[in-house]
């Protein structure tokens, strides 16, 4: 078969890339041999790449390697999804008997996380979405994100590795006082008023007293439960714990929790930006929030992100090419081959996250 080169308005599913495509600043968008699909022609356009080289087209081939190469993309992530699918369905009902009085599996729980931890390196903190998110389980799927995001901070951190395990299942556990609350309250379209909140500021007491009795469970888990609504400041509930009185455990998960509730979609508001609440939380930590816990997170969260494309708040389409690690929620953002540095054009701001591709 023979190459031609095609305008991207002309690509058609299945196309087979027949050279690596680059953005304008040199770095690698698609590699040789990928087969186009609708996703990479939107992504094509986005960075302005105006003609690709395919191989010359055989027509019957063309739909089925479409599927096939869509095939592999969607596989490629299946062990960790599966996982993650599992572990939600285990909290659904983790949760619901928890609402019958039934104290939480321990042994079943602990088994379902170990089993989903093997694919962790799959989870991307910022890019991640669940699939197949029911309405009403908000709160299982933040349970569950939690979870894993403590478990990656806490390696970042250098916990001692004993703590890992803890910690994540702290982050599973930490929000189950919750199932004592009435569900109307999370499903509302509006602000809580203050009577609502004040209902809700009590699942962590709820919590704490659901797993209490759980046995083989460490002080740092339950007290994760309680406390993950403390601040450094005294300023949180349900104690207004200050400092060295909070576990290291709930000022961990604080951080994880703040994260997923600013940045997942709820009925009274839409999804922040994840640059954005990083700066939230980057805020936080002068008084409220652990401050060398937040710098890691923050750090880590963002030095893997070259390559990634992302939606500016003037809506222009971009790609992070590079972190100033003096200001990590600032990046450097290639727009049609011109740098945008977000830290000197100060109103401008990364409004979405899209996708990774490098």
């Amino acid at each position: 078969m023979g190459v031609i080169s095609v305008p991207v308005s002309q690509l058609k599913s299945g196309d087979q890339i027949f050279e690596n495509v680059l953005t304008k600043r040199g770095n690698l968008l698609f590699e040789k041999g990928r087969f186009v699909t609708p996703k990479e022609i939107e992504i094509l356009r986005a960075f302005f790449v105006a003609f690709v080289s395919i191989e010359s087209r055989d027509t019957e081939a063309t739909e089925e390697n479409s599927q096939n190469q869509q095939d592999d993309l969607n596989q490629a992530d299946v062990p960790f999804f599966e996982k993650y699918d599992n572990l939600v369905k285990l909290m659904r009902k983790v949760f619901h008997d928890a609402r019958n009085g039934q104290i939480p599996p321990v042994l079943e729980i602990r088994t379902q996380l170990e089993a989903t931890l093997q694919y962790i390196d799959q989870y991307n903190i910022l890019t991640f979405v669940p699939k197949n998110v029911r309405m009403g389980e908000y709160l299982i799927h933040h349970s569950v994100m939690v979870c894993l995001t403590s478990y990656q901070l806490a390696k970042w951190h250098n916990f001692q590795q004993k703590d890992w395990m803890p910690i994540a299942l702290a982050g599973l556990l930490h929000d189950i006082g919750n199932v004592k609350i009435d569900s109307a309250i999370f499903e509302k379209s509006s602000k809580l008023t203050t009577a609502e909140f004040d209902e809700v500021r009590k699942h962590t007491v709820f919590g704490y007293q659901i797993i209490k009795n759980m046995p083989a469970i460490n002080e740092g888990v339950k007290l994760a439960a309680l406390q993950h609504h403390e601040r450094e400041d005294g300023s949180g509930y349900p104690l207004s714990l200050k400092g060295d009185k909070i576990h290291i455990y709930s000022k961990l998960l604080a951080i994880a929790d703040i994260f997923h509730a600013m940045t997942n979609e709820r009925a009274y508001r839409k999804v922040n930006s994840p640059y954005l609440v990083l700066e939230d939380l980057l805020k936080e930590s002068f008084g409220k929030l652990d401050p060398t816990l937040v710098q890691t997170f923050i750090n880590r969260v963002t030095s893997l992100q070259n390559g990634t494309l992302v939606r500016l708040s003037d809506n222009r389409l971009g790609e992070i090419v590079f972190s100033d690690r003096s200001y990590p929620t600032r990046p450097w953002i290639s727009v049609n081959g011109v740098i945008v540095n977000l830290m000197v054009e100060r109103s401008l701001y990364i409004r979405e996250v899209i996708a990774k591709f490098q």
